[in-house]
């Protein structure tokens, strides 16, 4: 008999019809019908009215930073603030409720706060100059610092960071308070609440030295736990992180031991352009000592640029107004060396990649990979495409790279204001920025996600952008998707990225119960209304992990 049945509903299967109610028993679902026939078995069974709401499988968030996610539910956002005085004015209270913090921290300050110069340590010590303070930006390449923090953090006079990362110095000597890339803001992490373990899967790959003590596990794991439920709360049941270490997996595992893994998840290893090929080594014990159902390793993750708005995207010709196009992090000798190394151990890849050179360079890589070890279905990735040149469109299909995006991050998603013409793009790279919609028509396969903490884990908001989207100047073309198509880019297509599409991803019987109960009818909704929605019910695993 079923433990769980779901009555009422709008049942999108994404295995032929659609339904009104399912039933789950032992993890998985087990019959998919009409309301009646369902209701005729459920003797004993936990009833979920749906009240005409959509059922979907579980969103799968393909692209997350887990921890720095969860650690910023605590961290003052500024998302929206802009000018010293709003600046202050949001500071100035968040620093009063703690006045222990040896550094404050925020998350999500804009590129533009102050307009078209660049922050400097001087507009954050007019916000407040008494305290250490440091910001990242949402995209969490830059971080800028105060005096007091740069000084505490011993970067006011420089720091040598490498290629790839810039403590920005001033015609005084001194820092700015710009700090670009991992190497350059690290022993500002290291300042904050968390001594920056939440970030040490991105900026580093390493575990924490020393190794934390009981006490600060117990901790780091309730933090941990707060953003899977946060998750939960959203419908999510899966989550793709895109940094990781031995030390978050060990934590996840303890967290499912104890019942508190909300959201099955996959956690890579991650290399630096500065590590070893050798290290490909981790990835493999890492798949070998963790291969659950529900916390699992099976995947290298890299950087080879940074980011658009700091202009350290690698780009194929200079930036408007310089003769810079940034430089990519890894060597083209070096990173064909990983793709080759690591596809032959039967690893998936996942490269950040933004600028046009760098995807090109990515897509370099899959194919010195698929010359060296033969062609396989590998469902390598390529995280973020905001810029393609259109030469290398039709070579995600042919290398069968997927193109993993991220609606919000784009001006259509209406989440960021859009660039203007000649300022960070050339007029005649906007045909193929964010292209969403040309990457589908190309035959690429596509996937959806976040790229939380980014911009908010709520699926919704993130669909809305793809379906609705953000009117915008004319040089921006027309790339809105249709709703099934977007939920199909956060459900099942995400399913199958993870090569789990037989057992998750469909409402189907024999399929595991990852299920969630939205409150409205998403297709009766407005598309500019679809962010209204909300996860009524989550159940991952026949397990309800959320309900209103």
């Amino acid at each position: 008999m079923p433990d769980i049945v779901i009555l009422n509903g709008r049942v999108i299967t994404f295995d032929g019809p659609d339904a009104e109610a399912l039933a789950i028993e032992g993890g998985k679902i087990t019959a998919v019908g009409s309301t009646a026939d369902i209701r005729a078995i459920a003797r004993g069974a936990r009833v979920i009215d749906a009240q005409g709401g959509t059922v979907l499988p579980g969103f799968i968030d393909s692209h997350v930073h887990l921890f720095g996610g969860s650690a910023e539910l605590e961290f003052l956002n500024l998302h929206g603030v802009f000018g010293v005085e709003a600046l202050r004015a949001a500071v100035l209270p968040y620093a009063a409720s703690r006045p222990d913090d040896q550094l404050l921290f925020a998350c999500s300050i804009d590129y533009g706060l102050v307009g078209d110069r660049s922050l400097s340590r001087h507009d954050l010590d007019a916000a407040i100059a008494d305290r250490p303070f440091a910001a990242s930006t949402a995209d969490h390449h830059t971080v800028y610092a105060n005096t007091k923090a740069l000084e505490l953090a011993g970067l006011l006079h420089g720091k040598d960071c490498g290629v790839g990362s810039e403590v920005v110095m001033g015609s005084d000597g001194l820092a700015t308070g710009e700090l670009l890339e991992p190497a350059a803001y690290e022993a500002v992490m290291a300042l904050t609440s968390l001594g920056g373990r939440e970030m040490l899967g991105m900026t580093t790959g390493a575990d924490p030295v020393p190794a934390p003590s009981a006490a600060t596990r117990a901790s780091d794991k309730d933090v941990l736990a707060k953003g899977l439920k946060h998750c939960a709360e959203h419908g999510i049941t899966g989550l793709h992180n895109m940094d990781g270490n031995f030390y978050q997996l060990e934590l996840l595992s303890e967290l499912e031991t104890e019942e508190r893994l909300l959201c099955r998840t996959e956690i890579p290893l991650h290399l630096k352009h500065t590590d070893p090929v050798d290290r490909i080594a981790e990835a493999v014990e890492m798949r070998n000592l963790y291969n659950g159902d529900k916390l699992w390793s099976n995947r290298v993750k890299m950087f080879v640029d940074g980011v658009l708005d700091s202009k350290t995207a690698y780009m194929l010709e200079p930036y408007p107004g310089t003769d810079s196009r940034s430089e990519p992090l890894f060597t083209p000798e070096h990173f064909n060396e990983v793709c080759i190394r690591a596809d032959a151990q039967h690893l998936q890849i996942a490269v950040h990649a933004i600028g046009e050179a760098a995807v090109r360079q990515t897509l370099d890589g899959y194919e010195a990979a698929q010359k060296a070890n033969g062609t396989r279905d590998s469902r390598h990735r390529i995280e973020h495409i905001e810029t393609i040149h259109p030469d290398d469109i039709p070579r995600l299909s042919q290398l069968g790279a997927v193109a993993s995006l991220q609606p919000l991050h784009s001006p259509r998603g209406g989440f960021f204001p859009p660039y203007g013409g000649g300022d960070i793009l050339h007029p005649s790279q906007f045909e193929t920025a964010f292209a969403w919609k040309t990457i589908r028509d190309s035959g690429a396969k596509v996937v959806f996600s976040t790229d939380w903490p980014v911009v908010p884990v709520d699926p919704m908001l993130s669909i809305q952008g793809a379906v609705a989207g953000a009117e915008l100047p004319e040089h921006w073309p027309e790339q809105r998707l249709g709703l099934r198509e977007s939920l199909v880019y956060y459900t099942s297509n995400n399913a199958w990225v993870e090569f789990n599409e037989q057992r998750k991803g469909r409402l189907k019987a024999g399929m595991m119960a990852d299920v969630v109960v939205m409150d409205k009818d998403l297709e009766a909704l407005e598309p500019s209304q679809l962010s209204t929605a909300r996860a009524a019910v989550t159940i991952c695993g026949g397990r309800i992990t959320h309900q209103l």
